[in-house]
């Protein structure tokens, strides 16, 4: 079999073993177990905890000691078995955990399918920097892939969506046994420190005033990045709360409508070069930092019927939210640092953003939208008023009822239904990341170099 289409296979399942559940989680969380919402940001702050340290451990591991593939089918593996276990699990708290071990045994390896693709490429004599591309975006098509079977399925609050997850896994880890070597290199030499194994030096950079607000700035909005991921689906199926959008295309097929995000930044990738060179890294990623806040506001206004277009528009304005910043960013440590520390200061750029900012974000939405943007209905009278609609409605009795709530004779609940105040939510959202960008565009200051010229030549 052709090398370069045994990496896209790879490719392909790295991201649709991560999708399968990663956008619909929130519908098995609110919908099916009815769990808290003040615990639920602890659930995504697990992949920017495992993200802080997993994959420096992996990537040590891989250069001294194991194969980079089979060290990836085995961390493969191992997140089957979690993926396996979760539908068994009964209560939030352990769900947690358990859910943080699969982070841990997954994120290592996005770095590692990027590692094994690398060296296969190089091995096999291949130009890396035009073959790894077309290889690369076939984990985008994976991740669409995952959702839409997901959804199709009728899998979006189901725990099924692990075992998909699970089942998928295991055929990947199983596969991965088969790929070409990838022998350690034992590149990190013994002489270095713990601290420099790790990529700590790194952390030197915040001495640079300029290195050290970009970091900052990448924090900050990292907190902002897995926000739609959490709580994109289960914003989109909770307007089948009210009657009039009851049999709404979004609300059945919420999971493929968020999937314009991931097919708008497949897109937005080949604008990049364009953008960097007629406005320069500072203000692409400038530009990045409103497309969130457009992001983030057209959620806000959106709904499955006379403003269906804002909750498309906000898909396709994804892709130049998460591409520019992503991508500029990068570029920017690439130039601004010596190639000695450079590699470090990528991870450090990654772990900023995919690792404490996106622990900042899942605490602080998931505890915020708790306390202040969650409405406690424990009557059917205003619940009735709530969603427009009367008391003896047919969908609403039925809603309800799914949801394993009764009403009493009395007009009162038999338990009370938490309902989520979006339009606020996503403001709240929309004014945290405007606020951002304002102060970015005032205080960062940075001009063109000819490093950056000629690294954005090479896109």
């Amino acid at each position: 079999m052709n090398v370069k289409f045994r990496l896209t296979i790879m490719s392909f399942m790295q991201f649709f073993v991560w999708a399968a559940w990663l956008i619909t989680i929130a519908n098995y969380w609110f919908g099916t177990k009815q769990w808290d919402g003040s615990n639920f940001g602890v659930i995504f702050s697990t992949m920017g905890i495992a993200s802080l340290f997993m994959p420096t451990i992996t990537g040590i591991i891989a250069d001294k000691w194991i194969n980079a593939e089979k060290l990836y089918a085995i961390l493969h593996i191992l997140y089957a078995a979690a993926m396996f276990y979760l539908p068994q699990v009964e209560d939030p708290h352990t769900f947690f955990w358990v859910i943080l071990v699969a982070m841990c045994f997954y994120m290592p390896t996005i770095a590692l399918s990027n590692s094994i693709s690398y060296t296969t490429l190089k091995n096999g004599n291949f130009d890396v920097v035009k073959n790894f591309p077309p290889i690369r975006v076939w984990g985008t098509v994976g991740f669409i892939a995952a959702m839409w079977l997901t959804n199709l399925t009728g899998n979006k609050a189901s725990a099924n969506q692990f075992y998909i997850a699970g089942i998928s896994a295991l055929l990947l880890g199983i596969y991965s046994f088969t790929l070409p070597e990838c022998k350690p290199l034992n590149l990190i030499s013994e002489k270095k420190t713990f601290a420099q194994k790790l990529g700590l030096e790194s952390f030197k950079l915040f001495a640079d005033y300029k290195m050290a607000l970009f970091f900052i700035f990448s924090m900050f909005l990292g907190a902002a990045l897995q926000l739609t991921n959490a709580y994109g689906d289960v914003f989109l199926d909770e307007f089948k709360l009210f009657p009039v959008f009851a049999e709404s295309f979004v609300i059945k097929y919420s999971t493929i409508i968020l999937s314009i995000s991931q097919i708008s930044e497949t897109l937005f990738i080949l604008a990049i070069p364009f953008f960097l060179k007629r406005f320069g890294i500072k203000w692409v990623i400038a530009i990045a930092m409103f497309a969130w806040v457009l992001r983030f506001g057209l959620f806000a206004f959106g709904d499955p019927s006379t403003n269906l277009w804002m909750i498309i528009t906000s898909c396709i304005v994804y892709g130049m939210a998460f591409d520019f910043f992503n991508i500029s960013g990068s570029l920017f440590v690439e130039t601004s640092t010596t190639p000695k520390i450079r590699s470090s200061a990528q991870g450090l750029f990654m772990m900023m953003t995919n690792g404490f900012g996106a622990v900042f974000g899942s605490l602080i939405s998931g505890w915020m939208i708790s306390k202040y943007f969650t409405t406690y209905y424990t009557n059917i009278g205003s619940l009735s008023k709530y969603v427009n609609s009367e008391a003896d409605n047919a969908h609403l009795l039925k809603f309800l009822k799914n949801k394993g709530i009764s009403v009493l004779q009395n007009g009162n609940l038999s338990r009370a239904l938490d309902v989520k105040d979006w339009h606020n939510i996503w403001l709240a959202f929309t004014i945290y990341v405007l606020v951002i960008a304002l102060v970015f565009v005032v205080i960062f200051k940075h001009k063109h170099t000819r490093a950056e010229v000629e690294a954005i030549n090479h896109l």
